[in-house]
């Protein structure tokens, strides 16, 4: 597997960044600095409350369905009579 530029743009930030120098290297470089408890907790809350946007935004539509079902004017046309 080559790695490389495939396009114009990618060629361009390759040649940027080719020589720069990256020190990084101290101990505690790869240590999080969020507990993953906090994250998961987050994320659960998170999830939560999008499920609940979706719940109530299903219910909304089925309301908006039915006042514009109980709005409508039923005309019977002559083809069916």
């Amino acid at each position: 597997m080559a790695v490389g530029a495939r396009d114009y743009i990618d060629k361009l930030l390759v040649e940027k960044y080719a020589q720069e120098k990256v020190d990084n290297h101290e101990e505690d470089a790869l240590v999080s600095r969020v507990k993953a408890e906090d994250m998961m907790s987050h994320m659960n809350a998170s999830g939560n409350s999008f499920r609940t946007m979706l719940a109530v935004q299903n219910r909304l539509t089925m309301v908006c369905y039915g006042v514009v079902a109980k709005s409508a004017k039923y005309v019977v046309s002559e083809d069916a009579a």
